[in-house]
């Protein structure tokens, strides 16, 4: 159950849904502006006590503003508590050409806790033919598990970078995407995942976890691997099979 929830500005969390029943929580992230702007500084900031699950989610793809010059930021920080179960599932983030967005990600694992999280970048409005070709973007995700680090990856780029072109890079390709799987992943569960098919995704595990990677032209597409991975995964870290959350639908 939702026990406590505080905003300041305008990053809220609606209210708590619960179609699976009271075990798991289902919470929407929203910010009525829609994108952000050069200067904004997001802070999203999760708790679940010990055996809570909670499922969080976007009702839309984030959008990042073109910017004359300031930053803009967003930082989740997520504390799971022993044995619990925390599941950030976001929609896509679009990077415009000339935003300058920092995206931080920090998650904090109790003995026996497991969580899974993506991110799905698109650099630029493929849609209209935009690309990123200035701007910049930095990237920064952290897991510990007790206070001991399991993955650290930072990285950043700007328009112009010839890594957004480079076969060792992005490969021209506008749409990434990564998720982090921190739970109990046996072989079965491993060839499970990569029986998933996607012909620009791909599976890796870890000795405490699983990582999916994601390199194409379409966030939707993306998404959906993600989303089917997620279906594989969600029944051996949770007991339950997967139960999409109602926004997607609309």
């Amino acid at each position: 159950m939702l026990a406590r929830r505080v905003h300041d500005g305008p990053l809220v969390v609606q209210k708590a849904l619960y179609p699976e029943g009271e075990s798991v929580c289902h919470a929407i992230v929203v910010h009525p502006p829609a994108g952000i702007a050069g200067g904004d500084a997001l802070v999203l900031s999760a708790t679940l006590g010990p055996a809570a699950h909670a499922l969080l989610t976007t009702p839309g793809a984030g959008k990042w503003y073109r910017s004359s010059g300031a930053m803009a930021s967003q930082t989740l920080e997520f504390s799971v508590g022993e044995g619990g179960l925390l599941e950030w599932l976001p929609q896509e983030s679009i990077v415009f050409d000339g935003a300058r967005a920092a995206l931080a990600t920090r998650v904090r694992l109790a003995a026996g806790a497991r969580y899974i999280g993506w991110e799905v970048l698109c650099l630029g409005r493929t849609g209209s033919g935009e690309r990123f070709v200035n701007g910049l973007c930095r990237l920064d995700t952290s897991v510990l598990r007790d206070e001991n680090l399991l993955w650290l990856e930072r990285g950043g780029f700007a328009g112009d970078d010839p890594l957004l072109h480079s076969p060792a890079g992005f490969g021209g390709h506008p749409v990434c995407g990564t998720m982090l799987a921190f739970g109990p992943v046996s072989d079965a569960l491993l060839e499970a995942c990569r029986a998933v098919e996607s012909p620009h995704g791909a599976v890796t595990r870890m000795p405490e976890f699983l990582v999916g990677r994601y390199l194409g032209p379409s966030g939707a597409e993306a998404r959906a691997y993600f989303s089917a991975l997620w279906r594989v995964l969600r029944p051996a870290f949770a007991g339950i099979e997967a139960a999409d959350p109602r926004i997607w639908a609309t």
